[in-house]
């Protein structure tokens, strides 16, 4: 079975972690493997792209004419790609060796037609200790109680996602007004594929635990005020996407229905048997980051013509 591994990057400054993450799947237990590098509109970064990795064996290099966002990068990656399976993780994450080796297992082991693993918190500084693990989701990182192994889903997260490239190029691959670009707030451009893909050929994502990538998180992605940013966009995006896909099973409000009744009450029990400040500002953390989400999604509400907007 043939594997593309697609990774796009779009800055100098995101350059060192880029290049870890190229090396991790350079170094992939599986074989034959593609690596697909998508550099977005950077012609500096390109060439640096080119000067290290642009002689290395079955690595293809593309850039984009101009900056066009993560989602359009993915999806031009996995036209460019040759593989039977296109598989995509983050340029600020790195691969267990045997990542791709898990993922295909899954494949080979089964009718999937699109294969998530782990995404575990590899943090560059601190863990701040307001942070639950609860909403890991943030950033980008699995959270307890996200699926069990071998569950399907909608999907998983963009730093671990794999999917039968004919089948991901056939529902349109990624939408390119969502996802990251620029200043848009439109998050999450995992889910419409994924929705998609139930749509058209009525199966979702595998999850694998077995099947591992770190991602890293920078000081920012720590900071409490970006955090409930990031909660209120994500609310917002819920809105969009329960207008453009009324119908699609909603991971995160059965999540956020998990989280208020078994999550918190699990909390509350604990911190009455053994109080601490730790406890005390996760739970506190955990309830302004849920409001974030609902303003975020009241705001999508009462935002005239929000999805022309989201695509303008």
């Amino acid at each position: 079975m043939n594997v593309s591994v697609v990774i796009c990057t779009y800055s100098m400054h995101r350059y060192d972690p880029f290049s870890e993450c190229v090396e991790s799947v350079l170094a992939q237990t599986y074989e034959p493997l593609e690596i697909v590098l998508v550099v977005d509109g950077n012609e500096d970064v390109f060439e640096r792209v080119d000067d290290d990795f642009g002689d290395c064996e079955n690595v293809v290099l593309h850039n984009n004419d101009e900056n066009k966002g993560i989602s359009y990068s993915r999806t031009k990656g996995a036209e460019i790609a040759s593989g039977e399976i296109v598989a995509f993780t983050d340029d600020d994450a790195t691969a267990e060796p045997d990542w791709i080796e898990k993922l295909v297992a899954v494949y080979e082991e089964t009718d999937a037609i699109a294969v998530g693993g782990d995404v575990q918190p590899d943090w560059q500084t601190e863990k701040p200790a307001f942070f639950p693990e609860e909403f890991y989701w943030l950033v980008g990182v699995v959270e307890p109680g996200f699926a069990s192994d071998g569950e399907e889903v909608r999907n998983t997260y963009g730093s671990n996602i794999s999917y039968r490239r004919e089948a991901f190029l056939n529902v349109g691959g990624y939408d390119p007004n969502t996802g990251r670009k620029g200043d848009k707030h439109l998050q999450a451009h995992e889910a419409p594929a994924g929705i998609r893909l139930l749509e058209e050929y009525g199966r979702g994502m595998v999850f694998t635990e077995e099947a591992v990538v770190h991602h890293k998180l920078f000081d920012y992605r720590g900071d409490f005020q970006w955090l409930v940013s990031r909660s209120f966009w994500q609310g917002y995006s819920k809105r969009v996407m329960d207008l453009l896909y009324p119908n699609a099973p909603d991971n995160k409000s059965a999540y956020l229905k998990q989280l208020l009744t078994h999550f918190v009450p699990k909390r509350l029990k604990g911190l009455v048997r053994s109080p601490s400040v730790a406890e005390v500002t996760q739970l506190l953390s955990i309830v302004v980051f849920t409001g974030a989400v609902g303003l975020g999604y009241l705001y999508a509400m009462l935002t005239p013509n929000v999805v022309e907007k989201a695509n303008s």
